[in-house]
């Protein structure tokens, strides 16, 4: 019976270790598998153009912002893809409503399975079919939430049309309606889930009664749900594990907090942020880092061990910046650095994490212009996509010295993905695999 026991916890044992080994060498979630931007396993190409290294270019049916995820053989993206005959044009009536984009047609949400090698659509999975109720800032998309992968299903988070777990054929396995969004001046939805175990935690930040939520991933049945007062936020959890307890951070206007994740009750809050929260946080070095830039430019740096109720102007905030900090991309966390870019603009600072000090910088990057898409690092490289098509290429050192710009005809508001060999930049029209064949 020993014996049996033995080998049982063994197999337990390995089988743990195989899939953190196997998530380690894909892409399961928008910020990789360290929640970081660091592919810790991928070793990439620096240079390519349309007619150079692009292993296949798949075009897209409709538009999304959602970053690609890798599992496998298997890429897996989602898109808004509009259908029928035009309506008349439909523009948010929310107060405080701007630079939308109107609606005018209805739209078939969908998940899309790629293979890795071909660049051949391997299923494609529609979830919904709806009129969209807003259109969102002019900029964004229908489908900016980003899945994420357990390696054995796929985790759909299309906030006012529910959230959705799939097999790896494409069958829908559960879905949840969960109500309907109603974003602040109607600029559209983007939180993607996070992801621990059994666990699948949902950012529901909206201009009526916000909330966090926990899901277990077999069966979609809620295990906690707390109300949050909180206005509309687009910044997506991350799941941190401290002392032995896993928490998960969000951040936000009212409060960056970190939650407990078995019953949702919150450990601690920080003040400090601004309105409009888009960039996520990031954890290293035991702190958690959360910044924003819309009222004002803020980064604050909280150290777990001791955090407890409101830790707003004590000893647990380590250091603040006030300047240089970002609106939608989010910072990268690389082996003690943090990596993040002013707004989103093309000014990039290279700070010792711990101490908030510079390593280097701030610098101005030539050739990359307006970036929403968040940098990340694999290999001896960093890489910084934009919105008119430039991909930077930076050494991944303290010098972080230029190594040169790409360019392919399209514009990448999505953050890239990495796995093995291979860089994936999702466009407005595209999907390119990057790859030295």
């Amino acid at each position: 019976m020993r014996t049996v026991a033995f080998l049982l916890l063994s197999f337990c044992c390995l089988s743990v270790m195989s899939a953190a080994e196997s998530r380690l060498d894909f892409w399961p979630a928008w910020r990789g598998p360290l929640q970081s931007g660091v592919a810790p396993k991928a070793n990439l190409p620096t240079e390519w153009s349309e007619k150079k290294n692009v292993r296949w270019k798949l075009a897209l049916p409709g538009k999304g912002h959602s970053t690609p995820i890798i599992w496998g053989d298997l890429v897996f993206v989602t898109a808004a893809v509009p259908f029928g005959e035009k309506r008349e044009e439909v523009y948010s009536k929310v107060e405080g409503a701007h630079d939308n984009f109107p609606v005018s047609r209805e739209h078939r949400f969908v998940v899309l399975a790629v293979n890795r090698r071909t660049g051949k659509v391997e299923w494609e999975t529609e979830l919904k079919r709806e009129f969209p109720h807003e259109g969102g800032h002019y900029t964004a998309s229908l489908a900016s939430n980003s899945p994420v992968t357990d390696g054995r299903h796929i985790y759909v988070f299309m906030g006012s049309r529910g959230l959705f777990c799939l097999d790896f054929k494409g069958e829908i396995v559960w879905f949840k309606d969960m109500g309907r969004m109603e974003t602040r001046h109607a600029y559209g939805e983007g939180s993607s889930p996070a992801l621990h175990g059994e666990v699948l935690v949902v950012n529901w930040d909206h201009q009526k009664q916000s909330r966090l939520m926990a899901f277990n991933t077999r069966i979609g049945k809620k295990i906690w749900e707390v109300k949050r007062d909180e206005m509309t936020s687009w910044s997506s959890p991350l799941i941190v594990e401290h002392a032995g307890k896993m928490q998960v951070v969000v951040s936000a206007t009212g409060a960056v907090r970190g939650y407990d994740l078995q019953n949702g009750s919150v450990i601690w809050e920080c003040k400090g942020l601004s309105r409009n929260v888009v960039a996520s946080p990031v954890a290293g070095d035991g702190m958690v880092f959360a910044a924003n830039s819309y009222d004002w430019q803020a980064m604050l740096a909280i150290k777990l061990d001791g955090a407890k109720g409101d830790v707003t102007d004590t000893e647990q905030v380590v250091w603040k910046l006030n300047r240089l900090t970002p609106y939608v991309p989010s910072p990268l966390y690389d082996d003690g650095a943090l990596i993040f870019l002013r707004h989103n603009q093309n000014i990039l600072s290279f700070i010792n994490a711990e101490t908030g000090d510079n390593i280097d910088g701030p610098y101005r990057l030539g050739g990359i212009r307006e970036v929403f898409a968040s940098p990340i690092a694999a290999a001896a490289h960093v890489y910084v996509a934009d919105r008119s098509g430039n991909t930077l290429v930076l050494k991944r050192d303290k010098s972080l010295d230029f190594l040169g710009v790409n360019r392919l005809e399209d514009k990448f508001s999505a953050s890239p993905a990495a796995a093995g060999k291979e860089l994936y930049l999702r466009g407005e029209k595209f999907l390119y695999c990057i790859a030295e064949d």
